[in-house]
């Protein structure tokens, strides 16, 4: 690599890192789960390895497992970042050629008629003493050429540091793309979640909605019967109708929700899914803090891009400080020419380059306070990142143990408010009472049961939250939801 085109290569590797970083191995990272994939959706191969996805006659049965499993493949923001990998393994390539020998070879031939005496030549203009003659003002030429050129750095310091830096360059694509996988686990597993809670509640309405319709036929049966008033049969009626409308929005959400899920995968929207996991519920035993910040700081991936980006500014860093090292390189070639079918001679040249920089003080003053200044920017992000995990660890752990006992003390509220619905449906049955305790009793057990359906959600979300935090979301999701 020449001297001139240092600082564009150097810039070329601040301008990937810049676009790294906008994203977020420890040695033997554990591989992601391997899901038992559903069948494949009919897709529709496009030209340039574009793959759309197509819905399938039938819904999908889905898994939780499936879900992540095709979220980590088919995620748009995973195809982005493989494909920003690819590129910048390229670039590192290309960098790396430079300090390797180029080696090409040349065969050309080529046939030209000259006109001498265009050119100014005729036999009275040229004296040469003992030449008695003329010679011809058109002359024909072939000519016949093949060759080797090489040419190969010897000795250059900055091109050597700048391809160790191209290297890491390319380790920090590795982490931004890993990174990538664990958004995409936490975004599906938690839009999984959510449309499974949406599914519970669907159940509850609708089994309230039985209820509801029980209690009417009561209230209608005891009005007809004339021990019961006309306000029984209103307040049932309210109840029903009141019931309907929150099934009808349940079920739009859950709708919604599975379109969602679809765009995280990658399916297309009108996908029909079957969900076929149930909300799941596992106390979690969290490791101590202490425990979980070191692995969260040996896991996560946007810590570690943010290192290798680090060693990719201390080695253009080092590439800089070189530059006023001289440089040594060779050029040579080696081959045949002569004229076409006639006589052949070897030609070859051999030289030795040795490039000394002189009166470049400026710029390479400027380049070292650049790639400076780099190096301390990634020294505070990469603290004030660590300052970061410990409150995200520290809030989501308070979160898992906040929900928790919320889970618990949601349950026993479903289980008091179904015993309180009973009873003052009893009371209504035995005409001790008028329907307004069974409607007021209805009203509590359904808010009490979409409360539990929320807190469920919130707790394996906050168990997901932590594992994403830590830096294992997508391989060990199975652990911290405990399935």
């Amino acid at each position: 690599m020449t001297r001139k085109y240092l600082p564009v290569a150097a810039m070329w590797l601040g301008f990937s890192l810049a676009s790294l970083a906008q994203q977020p191995k420890p040695e033997e990272l554990p591989s992601a789960p391997e899901p038992n994939t559903a069948p494949n959706a009919p897709a529709t191969r496009l030209a340039g390895g574009v793959v759309v996805e197509r819905a399938t006659p039938n819904a999908l049965p889905l898994s939780i497992d499936e879900a992540i499993g095709r979220g980590l493949q088919h995620n748009l923001g995973i195809v982005l970042a493989l494909q920003n990998q690819r590129s910048v393994h390229g670039q590192v390539l290309q960098v790396k050629n430079n300090l390797l020998p180029s080696m090409t070879a040349v065969a050309k031939t080529s046939t030209q008629q000259i006109n001498l005496a265009a050119l100014g030549f005729n036999p009275n203009t040229i004296s040469i003493p003992g030449y008695v003659g003329t010679f011809p003002q058109i002359v024909k030429v072939d000519v016949t050429s093949a060759q080797l050129n090489l040419n190969q750095q010897l000795f250059n310091v900055p091109a050597y540091y700048l391809y160790r830096a191209a290297q890491r360059a390319d380790d920090v694509a590795s982490w931004t793309t890993l990174n990538e996988r664990g958004v995409v686990a936490l975004n599906v597993g938690s839009q999984y979640l959510r449309a499974v809670a949406d599914a519970s509640e669907i159940e509850n309405a609708r089994a309230l909605l039985k209820a509801d319709e029980v209690a009417l036929n009561q209230a209608t049966a005891s009005h007809d019967a004339g021990v019961g008033t006309h306000l029984d049969v209103l307040r049932a009626r309210v109840q029903l109708q009141t019931q309907q409308q929150t099934l009808i929005n349940a079920e739009n959400t859950f709708a919604k929700d599975k379109i969602a899920l679809n765009r995280l995968m990658g399916l297309p929207a009108e996908q029909e899914l079957t969900l076929t996991d149930t909300t799941p519920y596992a106390e979690f035993a969290a490791l101590p803090l202490d425990q979980t910040m070191s692995l969260a700081y040996e896991r996560r991936k946007d810590l570690r891009s943010l290192e290798a980006q680090m060693d990719v500014a201390d080695r253009t860093q080092k590439a800089v400080k070189y530059e006023r090292l001289p440089s040594l390189s060779f050029d040579g070639y080696y081959g045949v020419l002569g004229e076409t079918h006639g006589l052949y001679h070897g030609v070859f040249s051999a030289v030795g380059k040795l490039t000394f920089p002189i009166f470049q003080e400026g710029q390479l003053r400027g380049e070292r306070e650049v790639a400076q200044s780099q190096l301390i920017g990634l020294r505070q992000q990469i603290q004030s990142l660590k300052v970061t995990i410990e409150q995200q660890i520290r809030s989501a752990m308070l979160d898992v143990e906040a929900t928790d006992d919320q889970v618990k003390v949601a349950q026993s509220n479903v289980g008091l408010a179904t015993q309180a619905l009973q009873d003052t449906t009893d009371r209504f049955a035995a005409g001790i009472d008028d329907n307004l305790p069974v409607v007021q009793a209805q009203a509590t057990l359904a808010s009490a049961q979409s409360r539990l359906v929320e807190t469920l959600y919130q707790y394996n979300q906050a168990k997901l939250r932590l594992a994403r935090n830590t830096g294992v979301v997508e391989t060990q999701y199975k652990t911290y939801l405990g399935r």
